[in-house]
Formats: C-alpha cells, structure tokens, sequence
C-alpha cells in the first residue's frame, strides 16, 4: 500500500497536504487504480458498480472526522472520467479531501475529469478541499472538475477550490440547490501562468426560504493566460446570495468576468461584486522599500492575495 515513487509522493503532497497514511478513511488513487483505500466506523468508503468511482456514505451524527480521496496521474496520455458520490447522514460535520496532481513528462495529453455529488442531510456540515496542480516538463496536464451539491433543510456546505499551478486547460463547473434554511460557501483560489486557459462555472439555485449563498473568486492571470469567471445565481425564494469576484492582471493576461443575478422573489437579496486590475504600484514600492525586488514584491502580493 502506497507504493509511490518520488514525483507521485510530491504530488500527493501538493494536492492534499499530506506524506504517509492518514488516519480515518481513505481512498488513493494512481493512474486510474486504487492503491490503498479503508473505510472508518462512521465512513464507508466502496468503488461504484457501474461507472469508475466511489460511493462513500457518512453515518448520521458523525462528528469531526475527515476522508481523503486524492487522484494522482503520472503517466503521459493517460485520460480518465471518474464519479463519485458522497451521502452524509443528517447532523454530521464532516471535511472531505479531495484534488488531483498531473505529472506530464510526454507528447500526450493526460485528462482527469472527476464528477463528485454531495447528498447532503438535513442539519449536516460538510467541508470540502479540492486542489488541483500539474508539474513536468511537457504540456497537456487538463483537469474538467464537475461538483454538485444539494443540500437539505437546515444544511451547510463549504467548498474551498484550488488550482495551484500547471494546469494547461481546466473547465470548472458547480452547482447547487438549496432547501429551506440551507447555505453553501464557496471559495475560488487560482492561478494561470503561459498560455493556460481556466474556465469556472457557479450555478447556485435557491427555490426556498432562508437560504444564503456567498461565492468568492480570487484569481491571478500572468503571462499570456486566459480567465472566465461565470456566475448565476438564482432567488426564486426569500434569500440571499453573493457573488464576489478579484482579480489581478500581469504582463498580458486576461479575466473576463460573467456574472448574472436571477431575482425571482421580491425578498431575493442579490449582490455581485467584481474588480479586475492590476497590483498597484504603490504597494510594490512599499515592499521595495523593505529590502526586496521587483520580482520579489510582486510574489509576496500575489501569494497573499491568493490566501
């Protein structure tokens, strides 16, 4: 059991903050099979029988305890569609970690698209961590993330999703449905570099009393890469929703910022933020001044406005 090879190690430790066996259950995967996996007392961890995946169920009342799941490919050319399916028992608070790393060192792409669904219980919290990072010297490292989530009376959800750095193309795609009392939190971090291109989709519908959404994006596009912010949110209830979009322009990159507001209800509160710029100079000189260099100042803002 986790048998990984240098590069694979790194990876692992990149997407999911990891080095060894985590305590609770698990579930590695490596170019497309399982190389260690455990389920918990409270957390059932089993491959899907029709489709490549996972269904992990998490009992009700669980408390406190967490599952990862990472995906690592290291070989060039290897392409793969996986589902997973996650039913967390009502009143359970629970953090799920997930992401996946991409080593490419040949002349073919490798793809991971991965489809997770969240059934989430009345009253349960869930936190989810999803990281995405390519390394190697070749390009074609492409990840297509589809999350959806649906959450039941008096539910919580808390996405955190991250591209650190390396993915060549990436479409990101979310959605969410909400019943009465529910709310989802949803924090985008993501960097571009070269000519990379990231696309995010946020769909978040709201069809009963009492439920918030707050989506927050903040992004960096350096060099040549290509951005696409889209966000619908829909309030067809009393509700309230919030759309918050930053980002930082270098050399000749470029954000193009989407986001639509669907009020449905006359107590739907809906609000969109969105600034695009690039780092003020003032805030380089500051740091200048402090002993350090252009390049210097420039990552120090970018890794803080990233946190």
């Amino acid at each position: 059991m986790m048998n990984l090879d240098e590069i694979e190690a790194e990876l692992l430790k990149n997407v999911a903050n990891i080095d060894g066996v985590p305590e609770g259950a698990y579930n590695f995967r490596v170019n497309g099979k399982s190389i260690g996996r455990k389920s918990s007392k409270n957390i059932n961890v089993e491959p899907r029988e029709t489709v490549d995946g996972l269904k992990i169920t998490i009992a009700p009342n669980t408390n406190a305890e967490a599952v990862h799941i990472p995906v690592i490919i290291s070989k060039s050319g290897y392409a793969e569609t996986v589902y997973n399916d996650f039913y967390i028992g009502e009143n359970a608070n629970v953090t799920i970690i997930a992401g996946c790393g991409i080593y490419n060192c040949g002349t073919d792409d490798s793809i991971h698209d991965g489809i997770h669904r969240f059934y989430v219980g009345k009253n349960a919290k869930v936190k989810y961590i999803e990281k995405h990072y390519g390394a190697g010297p070749s390009k074609g490292k492409i990840l297509n993330p589809t999350t959806e989530v649906f959450l039941e009376e008096g539910s919580y959800a808390e996405l955190e999703m991250e591209q650190i750095k390396g993915v060549d193309s990436t479409i990101r795609t979310t959605k969410a449905e909400l019943k009465k009392g529910s709310q989802i939190l949803i924090n985008e971090r993501l960097f571009t570099e070269g000519r990379q291109e990231a696309t995010s989709k946020y769909d978040v519908t709201m069809e009963e009393d009492n439920t918030s959404t707050n989506i927050i994006s903040r992004s960096v596009a350096t060099d040549f890469s290509r951005q696409i912010f889209k966000s619908n949110i829909i309030g067809a209830a009393k509700c309230k929703g919030h759309s918050e979009c930053d980002a930082i322009l270098m050399d000749k990159g470029s954000v193009l910022a989407l986001p639509a507001l669907d009020a449905r209800n006359l107590d739907a509160e809906l609000i969109h933020e969105a600034a695009i710029g690039k780092i003020a100079g003032e805030q380089i000189t500051k740091l200048m001044t402090l002993g350090l260099n252009q390049q210097q100042a420039e990552s120090q803002i970018v890794n803080g406005f990233l946190k």
